[in-house]
């Protein structure tokens, strides 16, 4: 890893790519930026993808299954029960922290993001567009009433007390790889309101993001003269869509990513660095 902190260490190479950064922005102080699960590995959250964009792991769950077999609940709400904490206390890392000094200082416009784990707007950013939604919120499927993730995980505690102190590999989102046997005796939440089902307020695989909410990315990249890729690999198409609207529309689109995006042919350029080391150089830079 490239250490960022004084110009005398910095080599040419990061002296060019600071550069070339440090431009485009001056250039387009009204950038969108678009951040993806790269920008919070700092922050102790695993990915989903290599750096070749393969998905690591097993398969996720898809919403269409989790919504129709209460196995694929059950499974889910018991890793989540092992696997949100760890989630839950998450800090901002220098990425998010100098991302909200960018815009503060106005050389950046708005932010989109595919994370679910609010460490933006932990970071101080407003105005935050969650593309995939928020793994802090939960949703009953039959009332729609929405609860805190905080009073769901209290009652999974209660109920499953056989589950407290279980250790498990954290996974992407606040996942955890649970050993099957566990499931057995797992009771699942209900809604406090009417005892319906409850559904992470995220958008699953398999599921498309709400209207609305595309609506409102699509307006931001709109009102952006160019769009910044942070931390992702745009594999997925809510987040690939707004790569090719710039495109399509002329305006440059850069990404700091290590690794492949789907995006590629679209960028005007591309820098291969880890996204706490290289903002807040630039913030620094731009300060």
């Amino acid at each position: 890893m490239q250490n960022f902190s004084s110009a005398s260490q910095r080599p040419a190479s990061t002296h060019h790519v600071l550069d070339q950064l440090a431009q485009f922005l001056q250039r387009h102080p009204d950038v969108l930026l678009l951040t993806g699960a790269g920008i919070s590995t700092a922050s102790g959250i695993p990915d989903y993808r290599d750096a070749d964009g393969v998905r690591r792991g097993n398969a996720p769950v898809q919403g269409p299954d989790f919504r129709r077999q209460e196995a694929v609940r059950r499974r889910y709400w018991a890793r989540s029960m092992v696997g949100w904490p760890t989630l839950a206390r998450a800090a901002p890392n220098p990425g998010h922290l100098a991302i909200a000094q960018l815009a503060q200082r106005r050389h950046i416009g708005a932010l989109v993001t595919q994370n679910v784990d609010g460490l933006h707007q932990q970071a101080g950013s407003g105005a935050v567009t969650e593309l995939h939604g928020s793994i802090h919120g939960v949703v009953c499927l039959d009332c729609r009433a929405s609860h805190t993730r905080r009073l769901i995980q209290d009652m999974l505690e209660h109920d499953n007390p056989q589950m407290l102190g279980a250790t498990a590999t954290p996974a992407p989102d606040g996942d955890a790889l649970l050993e099957p046997s566990r499931l057995a005796t797992f009771h699942l939440p209900v809604c406090p309101r009417c005892g319906g089902t409850l559904q992470p307020d995220v958008v699953f695989f398999g599921d498309g993001v709400p209207s609305e909410r595309a609506a409102e990315a699509g307006r931001k990249m709109a009102e952006a003269s160019a769009l910044l890729v942070v931390g992702s690999s745009v594999m997925v198409y809510s987040s690939f869509r707004l790569c090719r609207m710039a495109a399509e529309t002329g305006k440059p689109v850069a990404a700091i990513n290590l690794g492949k995006t789907r995006a590629d042919h679209l960028l005007a350029f591309k820098t291969e660095a880890a996204a706490q080391d290289i903002l807040p150089a630039i913030a620094a830079m731009l300060g």
